[in-house]
This record gives structure tokens, sequence and C-alpha cells, in this order.
């Protein structure tokens, strides 16, 4: 059963959030009347008449003012709507219903995701509420799995552009760029330049999806107000000879252009932002390459708002995880020794985190890495490989033979908890949980590649070959 609503008249003029986005109160233009006759009693909300800034079919065309058929006889009059929509009027939760009755028509998710987003275009407010009130059938869809096959399919699910595009070329226009933008107070950037999207690679201008599905969430489940948030695509070219040749892929056509001038676009962009929307304005690095991602964290964190989704975000959750293992293993942290599978940007992150946790339970700098094993596609990362080692994982190089497959590095470190984050598929194999199962008690397993086609095994192959263990 669906949630009663009050109706509420709306406009673009101001906006106020509430919890729910089927909550939206306006401001009176009768407010200063009120105001000079205090001794009239105001009258309730309900019996308020409110003033908007655009009429007759502007009200529909704007997503954030939109509400359908849910407008009263009252607001169509007023507003220039009437005769524009069916007679009909609706509550929000009838308009709900609609929504999921042709939402589970679709059969697959990537026609769900276009059903989704006309609903955006359209009505925002009843896009967010649908979110909000079906949770866990909606984030699948908006973000994780579904966004990575959108992100492939982008050429084909694009309609209109959901933030902006800022090209290799803009070097020198970034702020009037920002400028463009319609809205003034952006409260939260989420930005990529395509180079490593999930497990899939490089997308260029494909992965404006990310941006885009991110912040959705930041809207639905943070109550960050849409108008407040900004997707932004820095397209530098793509490496993908693929998308160099679909007719249908929508960034640069030529390979990603790289060194002092991607860096000066970079640094452009920062002080652009800040420029335009002040230094709180938080902006969210997502799916850079590795060797960016680390980069502009450390280059730029002191000095602005932002933090990497990747490297810190998916290290909050994935020690998150950990620690609350413990409960399970009944073990300390610090007895325990961790195998990464994968020692890119997400991995490395994890390992870095989780060092700094070990040495909060009183490790010392090199006892802490030292329980941390990084396996990558070289094979296990030790000093006497043929493959050259970056300065920073060197912390984490071992003294040890040079294996190149996993099974093996786990029967020799019998590491007590395996974390996967090669985004490269099931290379956690029936032998490698058996393995863990025959060396732990209570193995932990932690498959963190995403989407789920790219994931290093299944729920139900952990339970299986570990024997529930």
């Amino acid at each position: 059963m669906m949630n009663s609503t009050v109706r509420k008249i709306i406009s673009s003029s101001s906006i106020t959030l509430r919890s729910s986005w089927s909550s939206t109160v306006v401001r009176s233009s009768s407010d200063d009347a009120a105001k000079k006759t205090k001794k009239n009693k105001v009258p309730e909300i309900k019996d308020r008449i409110f003033s908007v800034r655009v009429r007759g079919s502007d009200v529909m065309r704007d997503p954030g003012v939109n509400k359908g058929v849910a407008f009263t006889i009252k607001e169509r009059q007023l507003m220039g709507l009437h005769g524009l929509l069916p007679p009909v009027v609706k509550t929000q939760d009838e308009q709900v219903y609609s929504v999921m009755e042709n939402f589970l028509r679709w059969d697959n998710d990537l026609d769900r995701y276009i059903y989704l987003m006309g609903i955006q275009d359209r009505n925002e407010k009843l896009f967010f509420r649908v979110i909000n009130d079906y949770v866990e059938q909606m984030l699948p869809i908006v973000y994780t799995p579904t966004v990575g096959l959108v992100c492939q399919k982008y050429g084909v699910v694009y309609r209109k552009p959901r933030g902006l595009f800022i090209t290799i070329h803009d070097r020198g226009h970034v702020y009037e760029i920002l400028c463009n933008w319609p809205q003034d107070k952006i409260k939260a950037i989420v930005v990529t330049d395509g180079e490593r999207i999930l497990g899939l690679g490089d997308l260029g201008a494909f992965g404006m999806g990310i941006p885009v599905g991110k912040l959705a969430l930041y809207t639905a489940l943070a109550g960050i107000h849409p108008k407040g948030c900004l997707p932004v695509m820095i397209d530098c070219g793509t490496n993908n000879k693929e998308l160099l040749d679909d007719p249908l892929y929508i960034g640069l056509r030529h390979k990603r252009i790289q060194g002092p001038e991607y860096q000066d676009l970079m640094d452009e962009f920062m002080e652009a932002v800040v420029r335009r929307y002040g230094p709180n304005c938080l902006i969210q690095f997502e799916d850079f390459g590795g060797h960016n991602a680390f980069k502009h964290l450390d280059r730029y964190r002191s000095r602005y708002c932002t933090f990497n989704d990747d490297i810190q975000g998916t290290a909050s959750v994935a020690l998150s995880g950990i620690l609350a293992s413990l409960r399970v293993t009944k073990t300390n942290l610090v007895d325990n020794k961790f195998l990464f599978l994968g020692a890119g940007e997400a991995a490395f992150g994890i390992a870095r985190f989780l060092a700094s946790a070990l040495k909060i339970k009183g490790l010392s700098e090199e006892d802490a890495c030292g329980r941390i094993y990084l396996f990558d596609k070289d094979g296990l990362i030790v000093r006497n490989r043929p493959e050259m080692v970056d300065e920073m994982r060197r912390p984490y190089v071992k003294d040890m033979p040079h294996l190149r497959v996993f099974e093996e590095a786990v029967n020799l470190i019998k590491p007590t908890v395996i974390i996967g984050a090669a985004g490269q598929g099931p290379l956690f194999t029936p032998g490698v949980l058996r393995a863990m199962a025959q060396h732990n008690e209570r193995p932990v397993i932690f498959a963190l590649s995403n989407p789920t086609s790219k994931a290093e095994c299944t729920a139900e192959d952990a339970y299986r070959y570990t024997n529930g263990k």
C-alpha cells in the first residue's frame, strides 16, 4: 500500500527541500502583503494563492516545476494549464502507481533505465519519489550494475544533456563554460574523465552515465536538491578504438591526451569551480585512471573540498566490512593477513586505509604493510619479480617467491581475508575458495569488482565452495 500524501502547490521560484520530494512548498507572493496586514489572519497553506514565473506549456517543460496531472484545477487555471492536461486530477501516490505499472512491463534493465530517465526529464519530483519509495528495486537500475551497461550503450541511451561536457580544447574557457550552466548554487559536482569506468575500462564521453547516476542517488538518498548537483565530463579523447569507430559515439574522436595539457585543464577546472561556486562546493572524482586518480587526490586534497570515491569511498566501505567480520571470526584486526587481487586505485586505496587502521591498533608502518599482500596482473608483488613496482606500492613488496597464479599465492600466504578489486571477472575460482576454507575456520571473502559481470565470484559460489563457512 502506498502512503497518502498531501497535495502541495509548487513553483520554480523557490523550492524547499523536505525528506520526500513529494512535499515541496513555495513562498507566496502575498507574503509582503500579509506582513502589512498583521491584523488579518494568514490563510492556511492549502488556501493560499501562489504566483509562478512561467505559465502554460513552459511549466510542463520544466521538470523541476511540472507535476503532470497532479496539478489541481485551481493551479491549472492560475498557471495557464487549463485544457493542456487531461481533466483528471491525480495524487502523487496514484502517479507512482502508474509509474511502477509501466516500469514492471519492461523485461530488461536498460529499457527500465531509459523509462526512468524519461520520468526525470518530465517530472523530477515524481522520479525521486519513486526511487525513495522503491529503493531496493531502483538502485540497481539507476546505478550499478545497470549503469555499466548504460555507459557502454550511452550513444543509444543519450536523449538530452544532463551535465557539462568540458573538452581538452576548452582550456582557457572553463570558467565561461561553468557560467553556461543555468544554476548558480551548486553544492556537489561529480566529475570523471571516463578513463576507467567501473571495471569496463576507457569509455571516454560515454562515462557521463556515472556522474549522472551518482548524483541521482545524492538527491534521492541524501536529500541534496537536484539543482545543487552538477555532473561533469572532462573529455580528453579515448584510447578505446571500438568507440572511435562507433558512429553513435558522442565524444572527441581522437586518442586520449595526457601530460601537461591534461594537467593544465584539470588545474583550470578546479580553480574555475571555486571561482564560480565557492570553496565549499564538493568536487568528487569518479572513475579516473589509477595513475591520475592518486595524482589528483594528492594534488588537490589540501586545497579544495574534494575526495576520490574509488580510492577513499571504496576503502571506507571495505574497512567497515573487515571490521564487521571480526565479530564473526572472533579475531583481532592485527592477527589477520590480507591478500588483494588487483593493485589498482580501489585495491591500493583499501590497502592504504587498512594499513592506517592497523597502525592505530599499535603496529608499526613496516609491520602494518607486512600483513598486506598485493597480487596484480603480473602476479604477486615481490622484490625479485621482473616487472617494475612503482614508488607508492613499494611498502607492500615482499621477500618471497614470485607467483603468477592466484591460487598458489593463497596456498603460500594462507590469508585470512581475500579482497577482489581487479575488475576482471570470476578469478576467485572454486580452487581459490576451497583453499580459503581449508586454511581458515571462517574465511573472509570480498568480491568488490563491479558491475556484477566483473565480480570475482558470486555469493552463491563463495558459500558453495567453502561449504558454508
